[in-house]
């Protein structure tokens, strides 16, 4: 039998954490290592427990949430963080999680089914970003990383055609695991690749390189 996914819940409300805990124990590939009501104690059951995906509610107040998504990546950054409960609307919050490290998103108005497959895709190392939240990310790139327009010219000349390769592919959602299959080379290879990229393009994590790849089509489908 494979490894069960490690998840440590954090959530501040008991009643919604317990619920969160139960649906999650249900399954057969998902175990909760650990679940805590305050950032403090969910930080130390991260540390401790060092799960594979922590799963952060957006809302603990006074960004709270976006520092404690923050201290996980520093103090366990084997673990991928999934924010839930994220309005559509709610730009500042999207932006701000992903400069923490997140690299999962559920809206409030997603399925329990939702959350389970978005945890399962994030801990296989794929980046779950919602449709509803595409734009606004995409908004974000628009405004922060390819507003250089000299900057932008200059990576399409240090980018590799293998790495332009593993960026079209980061953006249609695959895991490294994935991209290595496709282009028949070696995980690690595919991670050396992701580094890279991010280096050159001064990006954070892979939602980015997705979001950016995502702008660069719409760009030159106008032109």
């Amino acid at each position: 039998m494979s490894r069960r996914i490690g998840v440590v819940v954090m959530q501040s409300n008991r009643v919604v954490r317990d619920g969160l805990a139960a649906l999650l124990d249900a399954q057969t590939d998902i175990r909760v290592v650990a679940a805590a009501g305050e950032p403090e104690a969910g930080l130390r059951r991260a540390r401790e427990t060092k799960p594979q995906v922590v799963l952060v509610d957006a809302s603990l107040g006074n960004c709270r949430s976006h520092r404690f998504v923050e201290q996980v990546r520093q103090a366990t950054p084997e673990a991928r963080v999934v924010v839930m409960d994220l309005l559509p609307e709610a730009e500042e919050d999207l932006v701000e999680f992903v400069r923490a490290g997140a690299t999962g998103f559920v809206s409030k108005r997603a399925s329990a089914d939702d959350l389970v497959a978005t945890i399962r895709s994030v801990a296989g190392g794929a980046d779950v970003v919602p449709p509803s939240f595409t734009g606004l990310l995409c908004s974000y790139v628009a405004k922060h990383v390819t507003a250089r327009t000299a900057q932008s010219a200059t990576d399409a000349v240090r980018m590799t055609q293998r790495e332009q390769a593993v960026i079209g592919l980061v953006a249609q959602g695959l895991s490294n695991k994935e991209i290595a299959q496709r282009l028949h080379i070696a995980t690690y290879t595919v991670k050396s690749h992701v580094h890279n990229i991010l280096e050159k393009l001064d990006l954070h994590n892979r939602v980015q390189i997705a979001a950016r790849a995502y702008l660069g089509q719409m760009s030159a489908s106008t032109n």
